[in-house]
């Protein structure tokens, strides 16, 4: 099969072709029928979340069961389905429970880093990973649910605001934008905060009711002024610094600041500002298995769509550095 592979001795990706991987006991064989692009699969790049192989890259997928391991429960041939991307763990101990990164009993791997993941024709998915998809779902655009927006989705529904409150959303690209309709699904009032004018057009266009561009030198007051003096919490999606330090400033006293954006080195926050109770930090990601029937069904009732530039695999070097650019205006998904 064609695979996307990252190869960490020359620190670059190339299109190979390897065999179609075996599955064990607790596996399904997936021909994949897309694979999205996530920020976060360029950390194999700058070395924050190493690979010490050659490995596929890929961690948000979707595809056709087309083989069964003997203990796989609940699932057959040619089923449409969407799975997670942490394997060896149990599911079950109360670090799984919380995220499968802190499972007590196996060796957590992140496939598309420590073992191989979704860019390719066929994949191995720990059948516990995995959820069939609702049937106004397409295939060709619901790989970036499966990281991305059910990240998205807990990020907004974990803030806990009331319909009618003000929440901004700060990085406005694809995962911004399905947060910003998450939102508005949910009875928000949404700022969209970026940095970019053609992706805060992107994000009025997928419902924002204010938007924002935070080079300006009066972010923070326009921002105030819309929400009548700060809004209830903000949602930062992009993966720097600067980013959560303007959404620090244009909360309300004790107002949320949500983490999902991961920047290469750590964020940094004001202990004094913590300290005075002038906003309260929390932090969101797709959460382990067992928290997708939720999100799946809400974006299924809502028939909530990201906006998706299908690509081929040989392209994968034109998504990244389209990422890189931080000019995407949507989100990126290779389709088979």
């Amino acid at each position: 099969m064609k695979a996307a592979r990252y190869h960490p001795e020359t620190n670059t990706c190339s299109i190979d072709e390897i065999p179609i991987p075996n599955i064990n006991e607790n596996e399904i064989l997936v021909k994949v029928a897309s694979a999205g692009l996530c920020h976060s699969d360029l950390m194999l790049f700058d070395g924050s979340i190493p690979a010490t192989e050659p490995v596929v890259m890929g961690h948000e997928g979707v595809g056709h069961v087309e083989k069964l391991g003997a203990n796989v429960k609940g699932f057959k041939p040619g089923d449409r389905i969407g799975f997670l991307y942490i394997k060896d763990v149990c599911f079950e101990c109360d670090g799984c429970l919380v995220h499968n990164l802190n499972c007590k009993l196996g060796t957590a791997k992140i496939q598309g880093f420590q073992c191989d993941g979704f860019f390719a024709e066929y994949a191995a998915v720990d059948y516990r990973n995995a959820i069939i998809l609702p049937d106004n779902l397409s295939m060709d655009s619901s790989a970036p649910y499966f990281c991305a927006g059910i990240t998205a989705f807990h990020g907004v529904d974990s803030c806990g605001l009331s319909s009618g409150q003000w929440m901004v959303i700060v990085g406005c690209g694809g995962l911004g934008q399905m947060a910003i309709r998450f939102a508005k699904a949910m009875g928000l009032k949404v700022v969209g905060l970026d940095i970019n004018d053609e992706v805060l057009t992107a994000a009025k266009e997928s419902g924002a009711d204010v938007t924002v561009n935070s080079r300006n030198a009066d972010f923070e007051k326009q921002v105030r002024d819309a929400t009548g003096g700060g809004a209830d919490a903000a949602v930062v999606f992009s993966a720097a610094q600067a980013a959560y330090d303007s959404a620090a400033k244009v909360l309300r006293i004790g107002g949320i600041l949500m983490v999902i954006g991961l920047p290469s080195k750590p964020i940094q926050f004001s202990a004094l500002d913590l300290m005075k109770k002038l906003y309260q930090i929390r932090s969101e990601s797709t959460g382990p298995p067992q928290q997708m029937p939720r999100a799946l069904d809400f974006i299924s009732k809502h028939n909530i769509k990201p906006r998706v530039e299908p690509y081929k695999l040989e392209q994968i070097h034109e998504m990244m550095d389209l990422m890189r650019s931080g000019k995407s205006k949507s989100r990126m998904a290779v389709v088979f």
